[in-house]
């Protein structure tokens, strides 16, 4: 067989940009979906009351040409679920079309967590399969092809066994999937907060890491702190245009 070489360029733009958003509750997470193109949202959640239009159109104004307004959303409550609609957006052709926002995977992994723990009459077994299985879907959802993965975390603090400090990162049930967390995409962010001079506050993305939070950006093409847009970060990795920055 001959071997065929890619360039490490089209390679990148072929497969999407996988991308992990942690942050603390109210944050805007969610509301970051709207800024991915063609988003579909999965969520444990039955509300979302956050992606309603006229909320999107209070943050992000009316007829935003790099925003989502009508966004659909797979409900996600069993692990079954989760597997359904990842191989919906791999083989469904109207599937193929979006490009996938688990929001927020600690949360899926909660609720299939407890609904699997009802079923069971050992608890402890049903943690360990949930969590092996939990981790392979969220690896396929992740290797989607030529598909971009937005994968949205809660945050949690913990310490840094090397430094002593105490970091914020993606939080996962499970002593094996949140330690695991920062290592499935090649950017990883924290959503936070800051104050202007004039005393105003503002949301933007952490891209590297500091001494109180776990962050990175392997394309090397982001800023240290980025505007929350993510559909603009992923034309910025790709060496592409058309960023909007409109709030």
């Amino acid at each position: 067989m001959a071997i065929q070489l890619v360039s490490a360029d089209s390679l990148a733009a072929s497969n999407g940009v996988k991308i992990v958003i942690y942050g603390r509750s109210g944050m805007g997470k969610t509301m970051l979906s709207a800024t991915m193109p063609n988003p579909i949202v999965l969520s444990a959640e039955a509300g979302l009351l956050s992606l309603k239009r006229e909320n999107i159109e209070r943050v992000w104004g009316v007829n935003n040409p790099s925003i989502a307004y009508d966004i659909p959303v797979i409900q996600i409550r069993n692990v079954n679920d989760l597997v359904e609609a990842e191989n919906y957006l791999r083989t469904d052709p109207q599937g193929q079309r979006f490009n996938p926002v688990l929001d927020s995977a600690t949360e899926i992994a909660e609720q299939v967590l407890a609904n699997a723990k009802k079923q069971v009459k050992d608890p402890r077994q049903a943690y360990g399969e949930l969590i092996e299985q939990m981790t392979k879907t969220i690896k396929a959802f992740r290797d989607l092809p030529g598909r971009h993965v937005q994968l949205n975390f809660k945050e949690e603090r913990s310490k840094d066994e090397g430094t002593g400090m105490t970091l914020a990162g993606p939080s996962m049930p499970g002593q094996k999937m949140g330690p695991a967390t920062p290592y499935l995409t090649d950017e990883v962010f924290q959503l936070f907060a800051g104050k202007n001079p004039d005393g105003s506050m503002y949301r933007a993305l952490r891209t590297q890491p500091d001494f109180s939070a776990d962050a990175k950006d392997r394309s090397g093409a982001l800023d240290e702190v980025e505007y929350p847009h993510v559909g603009n970060i992923i034309n910025k990795i790709l060496g592409t245009t058309n960023q909007t920055q409109t709030a």
